[in-house]
């Protein structure tokens, strides 16, 4: 009886989750608007001239508004997701080329010389899936892992099919080159979404993948000086609709 009361009188039940999300969309919306709205007049403004110091106070503000902007959309989608308001396309799609296409666009490191390479099965892993949301939840993946590596190192995105768990699955495996094998043998752990800089990319990120019944994580891995290393990994796998024999 307690815990029936508890739940009836808990301000934050699941039921009530999503729509205090998208109260926070459309409060944080209305205000972010105006302000992006007045600093593109101010920035268009030809009556009265701005210095150079002010044009460049006025570009930097217009482009954190438009972060927050992003960060709100973000927001409810992941409102939106939750609350089942929004499906997932159902298409046949291979994952593997897919993973391709989006590592070319992603440069995050390339001036710490860390380095992107797509490597394992080039196709064969085709999905039900929603081809645009899983493109942007990859780009979310791999630039959460690129933009903390320190210094120069090779990241691999090394692909393939596996029967291991059961059922056909894709699993893509984003590492640094000589971990690709231990996170291939690691016992599955938690993947940190906490990560500054990324908005709620990959909590959606996350969202997304399992909408197409995957998974994301990390290993535990252990570097040789004892340091914990599960941040600079990642393993994606998704269920497979097709096998390729």
């Amino acid at each position: 009886m307690s815990g029936s009361r508890e739940n009836a009188t808990d301000p934050m039940t699941k039921e009530s989750y999503p729509q205090l999300l998208s109260l926070a969309v459309h409060e944080f919306r209305t205000p972010v608007s105006v302000v992006g709205g007045y600093l593109r007049m101010l920035q268009r403004d030809a009556a009265d001239p701005l210095t150079d110091r002010q044009r460049k106070m006025i570009d930097e503000a217009e482009k954190s508004c438009a972060r927050l902007v992003a960060i709100i959309a973000q927001l409810s989608d992941i409102s939106k997701l939750d609350a089942g308001l929004i499906g997932l396309a159902r298409q046949p799609l291979d994952v593997f080329p897919l993973m391709s296409e989006v590592a070319e666009h992603v440069h995050d490191a390339e001036d710490r010389e860390v380095h992107l390479e797509v490597r394992g099965e080039a196709a064969g892993a085709t999905v039900l899936g929603d081809a645009a949301r899983l493109r942007t939840a990859f780009e979310a993946i791999l630039r959460a892992i690129l933009r903390e590596k320190p210094g120069p190192c090779t990241v691999v995105a090394d692909r393939h099919r596996t029967t291991a768990a059961g059922p056909s699955s894709a699993v893509i495996v984003i590492a640094e080159e000589a971990d690709v094998q231990a996170v291939y043998d690691g016992a599955p752990g938690t993947f940190d979404e906490r990560r500054g800089g990324l908005g709620l990319e990959l909590p959606l990120a996350r969202r997304i993948i399992e909408g197409h019944g995957g998974r994301v994580w990390s290993p535990a891995l252990v570097a040789a000086d004892d340091e914990p290393r599960a941040r600079g990994s990642a393993v994606i796998s998704l269920p497979l609709t097709e096998s390729k024999r």
